[in-house]
C-alpha cells in the first residue's frame, strides 16, 4: 500500500495518539526542561504546516513546519512511528517541509533536536543542515542540538 504525506489537521485520534508516542519517547531521553515540544493548539494555529504521514488510515508519522514570521521556518513535532521505521518516512517528511518552506518563500529553516537522537541527527545533516547556536526563545542546553539550512 502507498504512503501519503499531506497537509491535515493535526487534531484527530491517529495523529493525537502518534504525538502521545512522541511525547513519552521524548521522556524517556530527557528531562522536562530539555523538552521543547508544541502542544496540539499550537499546532493548529494559522502559521503552522502540518504534514502527516500515512497509509491507508493508519498514521505513521507527522512533522510541522512553523513560520517564525521573519523569514525563518521552526520544524516541530517530527516523529515516526517505530512500526514504520525503517520506510524512509523521515526523509519524506523533512523534503515535504522543506518544500514547504521554499514555497512559503521562507530564507531558513531551522530546528532543535536531541543529542541522544542519531538517526534525527544524521538526517537532518545529510538534508544539509549545519549545526548552529540557540535561536528563538531556545537558551544553550548541553542536551539539545540546534540545526538550520538556508534555502536559496
Amino acid at each position: 500500500m502507498t504512503v501519503t504525506i499531506a497537509i491535515e489537521p493535526p487534531r484527530q485520534a491517529g495523529v493525537l495518539r502518534l504525538l502521545e508516542l512522541s511525547d513519552a519517547y521524548a521522556a524517556s531521553l530527557y528531562p522536562a526542561e530539555s523538552n521543547h515540544m508544541v502542544d496540539v493548539a499550537t499546532l493548529e494555529e494559522e502559521h503552522v504546516s502540518f504534514f502527516v504521514a500515512r497509509q491507508g488510515e493508519a498514521v505513521l508519522g507527522c512533522g510541522a513546519l512553523v513560520e517564525a514570521g521573519d523569514g525563518a521556518g521552526e520544524i516541530k513535532r517530527m516523529f515516526v512511528d517505530e512500526a514504520a521505521r525503517g520506510l524512509k518516512l523521515g526523509r519524506r517528511l523533512l523534503d515535504a517541509i522543506v518544500d514547504r518552506a521554499g514555497a512559503l518563500g521562507l530564507s531558513v529553516i531551522r530546528l532543535e533536536t536531541g543529542i541522544h537522537q542519531p538517526q534525527a541527527i544524521g538526517l537532518y545533516r545529510a538534508h544539509g543542515f549545519v549545526e548552529t547556536g540557540p535561536f528563538g526563545d531556545y537558551r544553550p542546553d548541553p542536551l539539545s542540538i540546534f540545526m538550520e539550512k538556508t534555502l536559496s
